[in-house]
């Protein structure tokens, strides 16, 4: 009786791991489709400070949501020099925040009207 239960109790076990990593892939793959996941990444902001040299921005902005801060002031590394390129101080940008190497990082960054 016990050698069933064992059985019974890994078969399931790797059923339910297969159902996780199917689950967690179709659910990335899903979300690659829709831009609407990547807007709901973007936060509103002011450029503060662009300095080129060192490859940060500084941004007054928003609740960003994704990283669970509130709205603020801060200095953000950029993820790509480019992205700097054309900012100004004033500015009004909407752009996107995330953890790149354990460094909050804008990975997309345009300004608004």
């Amino acid at each position: 009786m016990k050698l069933i239960h064992i059985i019974a109790a890994a078969v399931l076990a790797t059923a339910l791991t297969a159902h996780a990593q199917i689950s967690a892939a179709s659910g990335a793959d899903h979300a690659a489709h829709h831009p609407a996941a990547a807007v709901a990444l973007q936060s509103e902001g002011e450029v503060r400070k662009v300095d080129k040299g060192q490859g940060k921005v500084t941004l007054r902005h928003g609740p960003l949501k994704n990283l669970d801060m509130p709205a603020m002031t801060m200095v953000f590394k950029a993820a790509e020099p480019k992205l700097l390129d054309g900012l100004k101080e004033g500015d009004k940008v909407k752009f996107t925040a995330e953890r790149v190497d354990g460094v909050i990082a804008v990975t997309a960054i345009e300004t608004t009207k």
